[in-house]
Order: structure tokens, then sequence, then C-alpha cells
């Protein structure tokens, strides 16, 4: 049995901190929720008081936060994970943030002596739960290698990606292409509906052609064709339009300190902001064919 510090135990957090506990392992949450950590007791988690709590008896501190200003708060603020872990701690943030703040943190992770890597994920909520999320690694070979034991209890997907912050790096990409295909696959079914083509026709045809794309094959943004698709329970979320707008954005920034070119992930971003800007965000991010038909 390994002690895990968790922290972090939003949506995704918590279905990942209970596999870890189900799979035997203590896993002591913490969260500035209560609701939170009250949910992850209930699944076999320790409750923490605070990051000295969680942290100091941990042999691997797992985290699952915002933002960038979050990670950075909790492992190098005063009275963080840096200041309370063990010597010989593993750090895996699973957070999605953006590439210059996992490489800062991870070099000062590195000039302390602690071993970390930056392991984003894909797979939503129902991933998380079912312990089937990808992740995306970036860091040393060393410490991919010691994180991989726990990365398989809560992913069945686990990949590195090379160095630090190179697993942000891919998911940026990946969650960007996602957006571009979802906006293009909702363009295309509105189209063949207003040219009098039915959704469900026009799925199977397109399906088995070379429009084929996840968007369409696993996650329909149009009703019907894909049972468990949210677009058939009125767009309530898997993947939020909130988050997929973070992640544009996070790739955009990446794109312009690159100088890299990514005209359909700008407009991409765009049209996320605007169900942004119609506080229609909470709603799954396929919902933007709600946008696209006028009827957001």
């Amino acid at each position: 049995m390994t002690t895990i510090a968790f922290i972090g135990l939003g949506n995704m957090g918590l279905g990942m901190a209970a596999n870890l506990a189900k799979a035997g392992h203590e896993v002591r949450a913490l969260d500035i929720s209560k609701d939170a950590v009250a949910n992850a007791v209930t699944a076999g988690c320790i409750a923490a008081n605070n990051a000295e709590d969680a942290v100091k008896t941990a042999d691997v501190v797992i985290t699952m936060l915002p933002a960038g200003r979050h990670v950075s708060l909790v492992y190098a603020g005063e009275d963080g994970v840096f200041t309370h872990a063990k010597a010989d701690a593993l750090f895996i943030d699973c957070s999605t943030i953006d590439v210059t703040t996992a490489r800062n943190v991870n070099a000062q992770a590195h000039d302390r002596g602690f071993a970390m890597i930056d392991a984003p994920v894909s797979g939503g909520v129902g991933g998380a739960q079912a312990g089937t999320l990808t992740f995306m690694c970036g860091g040393t070979k060393e410490a991919y290698t010691r994180a991989r034991p726990f990365l398989d209890i809560m992913g069945k997907n686990v990949f590195h990606a090379g160095g630090a912050g190179n697993g942000q790096v891919a998911k940026i990409c990946n969650n960007m292409l996602l957006g571009i295909h979802m906006i293009g696959t909702c363009e295309a079914f509105n189209l063949a509906e207003k040219l009098g083509l039915d959704a469900q026709t026009f799925f199977d045809i397109s399906s088995t052609a070379s429009g084929q794309n996840w968007s369409m094959t696993s996650y329909c943004p149009a009703p019907g064709p894909v049972e468990n698709a949210p677009s058939n329970r009125d767009y309530q979320a898997g993947f939020t339009a909130a988050m997929m707008l973070k992640d544009m954005r996070l790739a955009q920034e990446a794109a312009a300190s690159a100088k890299a070119a990514t005209p359909l992930g700008a407009q991409s971003e765009a049209l996320y902001a605007l169900m942004e800007a119609a506080d229609k965000d909470d709603l799954d991010f396929s919902a933007v064919m709600k946008l696209i038909k006028g009827t957001l």
C-alpha cells in the first residue's frame, strides 16, 4: 500500500482518487470544498485538513487543479507541497495548464530534489470514474516510470510525451483539434439538414466515408445517431464548453508564444467564447451545434 495525497477533488479528481483508494492505497484527500472531501471519504479516502496534513507522509502527491496559478500556489506557495513533502516524494500534476507554468513548477521541484511529471488527462468525467482515462505525460523517464503504476489504475492509455511540459503540449494540441473537429461536424450536420438530408442518413454515410471523425462517431452533436451522446440529453455536459474554451485559449497562448499559425484554432476559440458570452458554457461542448443552428 502506498500513501497518496490527492489535492483537487472536482468532477475529475474525485473519480480518480476513488479508484486509487479502491485499488488499496491510502489516499489523503484535500480540497477547498468540504462537500468534495466528504464525497471522497465516502469513496474510501481519508480527509486531510491542510496541505501539510495531506502530504507530510505521502509517497506520491497527485494534483488536479483548475489553472496554472493554482498549481504554482499549491506546490510553491507559502506552506505548500514543496515545504511539507517527504524528500523522496513523487509529484504528478494532472491539471491542464499552460506549458510555461508546467515547466517552471517542474524545474522548481527538480531544484529541490523532487521527481515530478505533468500528466494531463483526456476522457472526461465518465473516464475518471471508470478508470479509463488517457494520460499524456511530460518529465524524465525515471519520474514517468515511477508514476506509471498509479496512472495505470486511473487510466487505460498512458503515454510518455517527452520532457517536462510535453504532456501539456500533447493535451492542448489534441483538444484544439477536437474543438475544430466538433465545429466542422456541427456545420456538416446542419448543412445536411437544411438541404433535406436527415441526421441518421448523413451519419450512416459520412461515418463510413472520408468525413469520419471521433466527434461524429462517438460524440455526435446531432441528436439521434449516437445514443449516449450529450446531444440526446439536451446537451447536458460530459465535457463543458467552458472547459473546451479554457483548452482552446491555452492552445492560442501557446501558439502565440511559439509563433505557430493556428487560424482554425483561433476561429474555434472565438465560437466557444460566444457560448461563454451567452452564458451557455455550462452545456456540453457539442452544444456549439445550437450556436451554429441559431438556437442557443
